[in-house]
């Protein structure tokens, strides 16, 4: 399935139907008349969250949507159908955006969630409305209105509580595929992961808790470089943020300093979020090594830095542990 995370759409109201104008004369009936009916109203366009969905793919070949236009009046009085309401469905962290102005119109981040993004168009009138004592016949009506009609911008969020984040090749992957059932593409190559990956990690409650494994990043990615910048809006809505850094690499604090600069450059307060600081890959170093690059690390965040191995599954009892604290767990 491809990953999409932002779809431009279209959506259109119905029409409300028309009034008519119409009379009854008939014999038994004294209080005959003018007796046109009113149109219908015509059909709202919702969007609703659905947690069955991923992605906006569906978005990719379907731009414009359109709400079915109310039903002209009849006579006797009769009204014209309303038409029906179209219910879009999107998924589960997907912003909803004026193109035109960029105001953000809705956030539909729980199931069943519904935010109304074009009203149907009201009916027109029919000539029965219009009676009156000094006009006991009148052929006036009037049309229905046009529904409203809307330019959106969506944007999808991914609803994780924890964010993996790091360098291309920092070990992102194979740490979200030991911890929970996920299993995304992982290779020895940079920019193995092109889209973020979930996966649910149970918690010692037995509830569980959803990670999220973002693409690379590198310099530059808050201004468009790299893979980075397509993504860093997934960690928006993390609590808390896991940064991997390759203990093998030449310079881990140059490797921790990239990553800190791009999220301070994007902004949306990531520079501020509570993070976790791991140095991964420990089975390629010798001990000598590992102290002194822990110690590099520590000294530079002002923190304890954990050392683990996702590949051996060395010391993610310590990190998840370290997780839940900070969740609150």
């Amino acid at each position: 399935m491809q990953f999409i995370d932002q779809a431009r759409i279209g959506v259109r109201a119905g029409r409300g139907g028309d009034g008519i104008v119409a009379f009854r004369r008939e014999k038994y009936v004294p209080a005959g008349g003018p007796s046109g009916g009113d149109g219908g109203r015509g059909g709202d366009v919702w969007l609703e969250a659905d947690p069955n969905l991923q992605t906006l793919l569906d978005f990719k070949y379907k731009r414009l949507f359109e709400a079915q236009e109310g039903k002209r009046g009849g006579p006797n009085r009769s009204s014209g159908a309303s038409g029906n309401h179209l219910t879009i469905k999107v998924p589960c962290g997907t912003e909803v955006r004026d193109r035109r102005t960029n105001i953000l119109l809705g956030d539909l981040t729980e199931k069943g969630q519904r935010l109304l993004v074009a009203a149907g168009g009201r009916g027109g009138l029919g000539n029965a409305h219009y009676l009156s004592n000094r006009n006991r016949a009148p052929e006036k009506f009037t049309e229905g209105r046009d529904g409203e009609e809307w330019h959106l911008q969506l944007e999808l969020k991914l609803l994780a509580e924890v964010g993996i984040i790091g360098l291309p090749n920092a070990g992102k992957s194979t740490l979200i595929s030991v911890l929970s059932a996920a299993r995304p593409k992982i290779a020895d190559y940079p920019f193995t992961t092109l889209v973020p990956n979930l996966g649910v990690v149970r918690r010692p409650t037995g509830d569980g808790t959803v990670f999220a494994d973002i693409p690379g990043l590198i310099a530059g990615a808050a201004q468009g470089a790299g893979l980075g910048h397509d993504f860093l809006r997934h960690i928006q809505r993390t609590r808390l943020l896991i940064h991997l850094v390759d203990a093998s690499a030449e310079d881990v604090v140059r490797d921790l300093a990239v990553v800190e600069q791009e999220l301070t450059a994007y902004g949306h307060g990531l520079d501020e979020r509570p993070r976790i600081v791991a140095l991964n890959k420990i089975e390629l170093l010798l001990e000598e090594e590992l102290a002194e690059k822990l110690q590099q690390a520590s000294d530079h965040c002002g923190r304890t830095v954990l050392a683990i191995s996702a590949a051996t599954s060395k010391g993610l009892d310590q990190l998840l542990a370290a997780t839940w604290k900070e969740l609150g767990i």
